[in-house]
């Protein structure tokens, strides 16, 4: 049963069949209420004209044995003030519900022979007539009735009182048939909403159910290459496919990128680490032979490959840079000190919130990869554009080709005027500098610098 309701078809069939079952009861319970009342109505207004006929003859004078009371067979009473029953229906048996229970007048109740002969004078009907539910029995046949009191105001025989009924046989009938068909017809109202419901959602979720499907196969092969198949209805499945595709094509290219990175930087370390442990077991069999420089050399470009991978590691993990104020021109000069043919022209006051040591590492890179392919002499400005801070490493070396100029930045990239690892480090340096650009919110481009060569750009927010 948990599974079952644990089902989202299931949940919108039962939901949608609970919503119909609420609006049929109060749809059938206004019908209802409203069928009574309109039949009760129309009883009231039968019961009320058979009360005036009565009426209008007592206000006309007629004696009561003169009556004409059998007004379609219904139950009729006519009392005096003092609550006395001074005419009555012939087949009347039985009554209740009028205040009066007697259906026969005594002899003498209420009648004056004398007036009778003598004639009585006008009467005034009264212009509201009571209502009040009882039942009679007529003829033999017991019924519910719909009464109506109208007063009569006359100068010889008081104030009378005029009761006539109504029966509620065809109230109770049409109630009782439309509760019958609305207790038949519910139910299988109910069945069918709660049939097309559940196949409209089980059409509308099949889609839902093959990427499900999928995505368990896929977690299964563990094949990122594999899609969730879209249907072409163009709504929220559609929707979620595309973009349940687009996550695994940017999950691939993660674990690729992952992949790579990690095979790239086990063949970086293989070589320097095969070269130092070379020249140890030379050293450790050979004691003269020993090349502490060339150990030296590797053990420091270890380390700074270690660096690098730690900091690229730190970057995709989403460390969040310090928030501190850095001096980009303080730090242009300081980076600038002690190289070789390296100039700088920049603005004071230039400042931007981040972490200084990372910075330190963009500024580095960018001039240790300037040095290493100009000819002569290398530029760095720092300037405010607006709310941006812009640094701009030149050279005037041969460029970066049109078609190199994203590519240079992904990790372990070397272009082939570079791949001396003595000259050109390994290619991770670049890398750093745009993950770092862009954990601080910014951007590092390059283009041809305006004396030729290279130009990388360093946007960041000012602070």
């Amino acid at each position: 049963m948990s599974r079952l309701f644990g089902s989202v078809r299931a949940r919108a069939t039962l939901a949608a069949t609970l919503v119909v079952a609420v609006a049929l009861v109060a749809a059938g319970t206004a019908v209802l209420l409203s069928l009574r009342s309109n039949l009760l109505g129309e009883a009231g207004t039968q019961a009320e004209r058979s009360a005036r006929e009565v009426a209008a003859q007592l206000a006309a004078g007629t004696p009561y044995d003169e009556l004409s009371l059998d007004v379609d067979d219904r139950p009729v009473q006519v009392v005096d003030e003092d609550g006395r029953l001074v005419a009555a229906g012939e087949d009347l048996e039985r009554i209740s519900g009028t205040g009066v229970d007697a259906v026969e007048p005594r002899p003498g109740d209420g009648r004056d022979d004398a007036d009778d002969e003598d004639g009585a004078g006008e009467g005034e009907i009264g212009a509201r007539a009571t209502l009040s539910d009882g039942s009679a029995t007529v003829d033999g046949e017991t019924e519910d009735y719909r009464f109506a009191a109208v007063a009569v105001e006359t100068d010889d025989r008081g104030t009378l009182t005029v009761y006539a009924g109504a029966p509620l046989s065809a109230e109770h009938g049409a109630v009782r048939t439309a509760l019958t068909v609305m207790l038949i017809g519910f139910p299988v109202l109910l069945v069918v909403v709660g049939a097309v419901t559940w196949l409209v959602t089980r059409r509308a979720l099949r889609p839902v159910e093959g990427i499900r499907r999928e995505m368990a196969a896929i977690t299964r092969s563990e094949d990122l290459a594999r899609r969730v198949p879209v249907p072409g209805t163009h709504d929220e499945v559609a929707r979620l496919a595309l973009t349940t595709n687009e996550t695994l094509a940017a999950l691939q290219t993660s674990v690729e990128r992952q992949r790579r990175f990690v095979a790239d930087a086990s063949h970086e370390l293989r070589s320097p680490i095969a070269s130092l442990r070379t020249q140890l077991e030379v050293g450790a069999a050979h004691p003269g032979l020993l090349d502490v420089e060339g150990a030296v050399e590797d053990t420091v470009r270890l380390q700074r490959l270690a660096a690098d991978l730690l900091l690229l590691a730190k970057l995709d993990a989403g460390e969040r840079p310090a928030d501190a104020r850095v001096d980009l021109a303080a730090l242009a000069r300081e980076e600038a000190a002690g190289r070789a043919g390296v100039t700088v022209r920049a603005e004071d006051g230039v400042t931007v919130a981040g972490s200084r040591g990372q910075l330190v590492r963009v500024l580095a890179n960018l001039l240790d990869n300037a040095q290493r392919h100009a000819r002569s002499a290398v530029e760095v400005s720092v300037r405010r554009e607006g709310g941006v801070a812009v640094v701009g490493v030149a050279d005037d070396g041969d460029g970066v080709p049109g078609a190199d100029r994203e590519r240079i930045f992904e990790r372990f990239v070397r272009l082939d005027a570079a791949r001396s690892r003595d000259d050109g480090g390994a290619g991770l340096g670049l890398a750093i500098a745009r993950d770092v650009a862009v954990h601080h919110e910014g951007t590092l481009t390059v283009r041809d610098a305006p004396a030729g060569g290279a130009l990388f750009e360093l946007r960041l927010p000012a602070a």
